[in-house]
């Protein structure tokens, strides 16, 4: 679950056991998705990783996700930058969503570019304080 979802869910735990005329308006949906810098972020990392990338690798990475790419397709992808805009285009990739790659170069015997995503990405996506779950929360029922 990410940070998103967890600031959702608590919002709507929240919500639903306050009276209506307490009710906020939910949490904006891209409160985590585009923080100041993260897309020139992600475009860096995208960029790092292409560079880490040899055509040996690719050919790998792409029958690690076989199931995913029709071969017709997989055909035509000739190098990273083109595996990375198709995994975009069919919603296995995003700037909030790193979570298929990490999974395919974990199944590709690919830590370095494993650590490359999570290193990069560990600062940028920001987890909830402490004090912003207390807020959230539903108040304490009364006995």
């Amino acid at each position: 679950m990410g940070p998103y979802e967890l600031e959702w869910l608590l919002w709507s735990v929240a919500q639903s056991s306050a009276p209506a005329w307490l009710r906020a308006s939910p949490p904006p949906a891209d409160s985590y998705a585009h923080t100041p810098g993260t897309m020139s972020e992600y475009s860096s990392l995208l960029s790092d990783l292409a560079e880490n990338i040899t055509p040996e690798d690719l050919d790998q990475l792409k029958s690690a996700c076989k199931e995913d790419i029709p071969e017709n397709q997989s055909n035509t992808i000739t190098c990273s930058k083109e595996w990375f805009s198709y995994l975009e285009k069919n919603q296995k990739l995003a700037q909030d969503n790193l979570s298929y790659i990490e999974h395919i170069f974990e199944i590709s015997r690919r830590p370095d570019l494993l650590t490359r995503v999570i290193e990069k990405y560990k600062d940028i996506i920001r987890q909830p304080s402490e004090d912003e779950i207390i807020k959230l929360a539903p108040p304490p029922k009364k006995v």
